[in-house]
């Protein structure tokens, strides 16, 4: 007497087009996300928090661009914190204090913020306080 094995139907679900899907999900929303200018003003807050800071860059909307209280451009401030970081003591932790004036891009605070990134520093935002 023969015994006739039973086949099993698989209930396994094929991801294959689901990645597909969310694949190109991912490209679009990439492609439009560059495209969308934000402009986004600094916020504002309550708190009294006092950060110590070792740099300072300040920028208004008429495009003037200060490091530590002098004039200078965007395009030498890594330069500038680079030399004066190279003659400071307190290098593992140094801190660059960001000051912008409402109405600076956004483009222009994130640029200083990658500046101190790229050099291993903390970087900070100052805001006002509230009205």
């Amino acid at each position: 007497m023969g015994v006739k094995k039973r086949n099993k139907v698989s209930a396994a679900f094929s991801m294959s087009s689901l990645t597909d899907i969310i694949f190109l999900l991912l490209i679009f929303f990439m492609l439009t996300s560059s495209m969308i200018q934000i402009n986004v003003e600094l916020p504002e807050s309550s708190s009294k928090t006092v950060a110590p800071t070792d740099y300072t860059v300040m920028m208004t909307k008429d495009g003037v661009v200060k490091f530590n209280g002098k004039v200078a451009r965007m395009r030498d401030i890594k330069g500038l914190i680079k030399a004066a970081d190279a003659q400071a003591t307190n290098k593992e932790y140094a801190t660059v204090a960001i000051v912008s004036e409402v109405g600076v891009p956004w483009k222009k605070v994130n640029e200083v913020m990658e500046i101190a990134s790229a050099l291993k520093m903390r970087a900070i935002i100052a805001t006002q306080q509230k009205g």
